[in-house]
């Protein structure tokens, strides 16, 4: 898509062009007051325009997201009526910073909870200018397709020739140029349970298994192109706002500082992890790997002379796009040295331990290569690594750079041992008669960072409403950075509270919406006087986290009504049994479990939940949500 005059030869499927002026007339500030419904079985479209109400009750993102989500809870991820939505959020197509992102929402393969990612790039802000608050998007294709948009004009195109197509080849075939390009890969369509979307090359939508949500559906990619703006309410308001968050980012060490985000990428933390004993190593029996000192973000920055890239409307930057040496096939020429180079997305900080540590590989250039191919195949790199961890431990067979590429084929193309790897690390080591061994949390793989070394992290886990996560209350901040305050990692005294309060937090984040990373300077006052100024609608912190506890909650119930209670509100039991990494003065003891459950159940009454972990009745009407009689 080169811009908003389409060559009409190209599209062979149904056409929704409406008028502009009928598109725009529903606008309001912040929102456009419309979201697309698309059915790819009946090929039929629906423009529907809610009221104020309902954007101020559920904001955008992941709060729309999860509402329409709840009218399908109970049918398979893969049933034709299972909805996969994308929403942006009233800050979106704004100068409010990190304001760039998108939430997509279904039902995850992996897991059968709710499954989400947040994903930048390009594409939400171009979605947002085009006309739409979000999509939802029903119905199964009889063969590939795309969605294609550009403003008021939608097209469902045929995507034959694309399928079974990387997704670098996916971008290079439609050349997107200013447009936004989420796309699946091999994995999606041969059926990775953690397969991912990858958004304009460098973004990845990686945990739950959404890109396998659009295989099913047979939907191969989703091009966007926008040319309209946000209505602001209040323009000096929102530039006053502005300048006081990215005031606090530039105080921000963790962000800004020479070895921080902005400077290292997501990798500055591979340091803090190796150094807090809370590196998970070889699948998570120890926490501490000897070789880390050589294999951190320093390392990656020297052997690639990585540039900063980041989402759209952001000035962290802390995506990193390196230099690749390639002598095989004749790409850009590097002046310098007369050798050829091909540009590569570096590792995040999750790829960068679980790749080394977790497999016991010291080779970054192996961890680039893997990084890459899972990217191109569109295949999360945590599940990816943590299944292959389990099979390491399971087998007791190390990884050579010949066998890892390989299984990571297999397990994308669906063939070999992949057939089994590519369904998870619980599938994978239950049929290997070593249910042990998969370290997860409710279907999802672990992150990399070891709860042995941060409870309010094991809690966090264990509560988390899609799995394994570290993003739903992200206790890192405080137990490890130590924002907005520090407190002890080795003890549950008052985690309960902390957790369920940034649970409400990150929920609003997700809506608004924005990126987590800045919350380590900024804090959700800043956030809500831009919301303020952009909308218009008068609203404080705490208004907001009351909005983020009704999305939330709202996910609770979601997966009540699949049946999950407190017995999957859990950890494996290596971490109540095992010890980690002591040394340096730090001593890593395993989680005391007595300990860890009082604190679940603290956080069971605070969060307004019976004793079994599952939503109640009067809470569910206290916070303005439908009751399905649980």
């Amino acid at each position: 898509m080169t811009g908003c005059d389409p060559n009409p030869q190209k599209f062979r499927g149904p056409l929704l062009d409406l008028n502009p002026v009928s598109l725009y007339k529903n606008r309001m500030y912040g929102w456009t007051g419309n979201i697309l419904h698309i059915n790819l079985t009946t090929r039929n479209f629906q423009v529907e325009t809610p009221g104020i109400d309902f954007y101020k009750k559920y904001l955008g993102g992941k709060g729309m997201g999860g509402y329409y989500l709840r009218k399908c809870a109970t049918l398979p991820f893969d049933h034709p009526n299972m909805v996969v939505s994308l929403f942006t959020g009233p800050l979106v197509a704004t100068i409010a910073p990190t304001s760039g992102r998108g939430h997509l929402v279904s039902k995850s393969p992996l897991t059968g909870l709710v499954g989400d990612a947040s994903l930048g790039g390009k594409l939400p802000t171009q979605l947002k200018r085009a006309g739409w608050d979000g999509m939802v998007i029903t119905g199964k294709s009889n063969y590939p397709v795309g969605i294609e948009i550009c403003d008021s004009r939608v097209n469902i195109c045929r995507a034959d020739h694309l399928w079974g197509l990387d997704t670098q080849q996916v971008h290079d075939a439609l050349s997107p140029k200013k447009a936004g390009l989420g796309c699946i890969g091999p994995a999606g369509e041969n059926g990775v349970k953690f397969a991912s979307i990858t958004v304009d090359q460098h973004h990845a939508a990686g945990r739950a298994g959404l890109g396998l949500c659009l295989g099913v559906k047979k939907l191969k990619y989703l091009l966007v192109k926008g040319n309209g703006h946000t209505r602001v309410k209040d323009p000096s308001g929102l530039k006053e706002a502005r300048e006081e968050i990215i005031r606090l980012t530039a105080a921000a060490p963790a962000l800004m500082g020479q070895y921080g985000f902005s400077s290292l990428g997501t990798g500055a933390v591979y340091d803090l992890m190796d150094n807090r004993r809370m590196m998970p190593t070889d699948n998570f029996s120890a926490t501490r790997f000897d070789r880390a000192a050589q294999l951190n973000a320093a390392a990656y920055s020297k052997a690639y002379s990585p540039k900063k890239h980041g989402c759209r409307g952001c000035h962290i930057l802390c995506k990193k796009i390196g230099q690749k040496i390639d002598r095989n096939i004749n790409k850009e020429i590097d002046r310098e040295n007369g050798t050829n180079t091909t540009q590569v997305t570096m590792p995040e900080f999750e790829t960068m331990s679980h790749f080394t540590a977790l497999i016991g590989c010291a080779d970054t250039d192996l961890v680039v290569e893997a990084n890459d191919r899972c990217n191109r195949y569109g295949m999360d790199t945590v599940s990816a690594a943590v299944t292959l961890a389990a099979r390491r431990e399971i087998t007791g067979q190390n990884y050579t750079r010949e066998s890892l590429l390989s299984l990571l084929d297999d397990m994308a193309l669906n063939q070999g041992e992949g057939i089994l790897l590519n369904q998870g690390s619980v599938v994978y080591a239950k049929a290997m008669g070593q249910p042990k061994a998969a370290m997860a949390v409710k279907g999802m793989e672990l992150p990399a960072y070891d709860p042995r070394g941060a409870y309010g992290m094991a809690l966090g886990y264990a509560l988390s409403t899609r799995g394994g996560c570290h993003l739903r209350a992200y206790p890192i901040s405080h137990e490890i950075f130590r924002k907005p305050v520090a407190t002890d990692r080795f003890s549950f005294s008052g985690k309960a509270r902390i957790i369920k309060i940034a649970e409400d937090f990150n929920a609003v984040v997700d809506s608004l919406t924005a990126c987590k990373f800045i919350f380590f300077a900024a804090g959700l006052e800043e956030y809500a006087k831009a919301y303020t100024a952009v909308t218009g609608e008068t609203s404080s912190a705490q208004d907001l986290v009351l909005i983020g506890e009704r999305i939330y909650y709202n996910e609770r119930i979601i997966n009540a009504l699949n049946g999950f209670d407190a017995r999957d509100d859990n950890l494996p039991q290596r971490f109540f049994e095992e010890p980690g990494t002591s040394g340096n003065q730090i001593k890593i003891p395993p989680i005391d479990r007595a300990q860890f459950l009082e604190a679940r159940k603290k956080y069971y009454g605070i969060r307004g939940l019976d004793p079994s972990g599952r939503p109640l009745r009067s809470k569910s009407e206290t916070l303005g949500l439908e009751w399905n009689n649980l």
